[in-house]
């Protein structure tokens, strides 16, 4: 992309004083991996794509379903049937051609998440289990990768940044994999759209935040209550 179109396009984060022509450049050299097509990999992609992040790595094995589309805003009608990766990598191609995506149409293992991950800078994890969940901070401990940890039910989002700078992981507020009868899910209990948006988007936030050198809350689970449109942080 020419110089001119480069500050056409991202003028506007630009301007931000905290980002300027060097944060900027920061997101353009930046490899990120989103873990997760879904809910919140949605918006994460979303933004992380229109920001204009140089790497872009998606990682999921699932297909697109009738009833993903009311809150996994990337996909449409007529991905239905096909691999989610797929139709992530032609959303990101129509909003910015310009982006490097790497599509991974498989499933994270604990034998195979330090190969997925390796050649990232931050990891993003938008899955919708809990077991895929601590394979992706075990790998991140193990590989010193930042990780950035968010999950939706019903009403309620969390949202954490473990592993930065030295900061804890998702064991030290969670030492176990919960039982999976003991965990609710989306599938059986819903989740409305708004909900996975709007976590999704403050966990692109998190990620924009560390690529550029700002403030990020560590050690702190955020938890959202948009039924009663309260917010709260746990330190931990």
């Amino acid at each position: 992309m020419k110089q001119d179109d480069v500050f056409k396009r991202y003028s506007r984060q630009i301007f931000v004083d905290e980002i300027g022509v060097e944060g900027q450049r920061k997101i353009m050299a930046a490899k990120v991996l989103v873990v997760g097509a879904g809910g919140l990999g949605s918006p994460v992609i979303q933004y992380l794509a229109a920001s204009g992040i140089g790497v872009l790595g998606v990682v999921d094995f699932d297909r697109v379903e009738l009833h993903n589309l009311n809150r996994q805003v990337i996909h449409t009608e007529s991905y239905i049937g096909k691999a989610k990766v797929d139709s992530a990598q032609g959303f990101v191609k129509s909003l910015n051609s310009h982006i490097d995506f790497i599509p991974m149409d498989k499933k994270i293992t604990a034998s195979n998440a330090k190969a997925v991950i390796k050649d990232f800078d931050i990891v993003v994890e938008g899955s919708d289990n809990f077991t895929t969940r601590y394979i992706i901070n075990d790998a991140c401990v193990a590989l010193e990768k930042p990780l950035v940890y968010g999950s939706i039910f019903g009403f309620e989002g969390q949202l954490a940044v473990f592993n930065y700078k030295g900061s804890k992981n998702l064991r030290d507020i969670f030492p176990d994999v919960p039982p999976p009868e003991d965990v609710p899910n989306c599938d059986s209990n819903g989740v409305l759209g708004p909900l996975p948006g709007t976590v999704g988007s403050l966990m692109a936030m998190q990620v924009l935040k560390m690529i550029t050198g700002l403030p990020v809350n560590t050690n702190t689970l955020m938890i959202m209550d948009m039924y009663q449109g309260k917010i709260d942080h746990v330190l931990f």
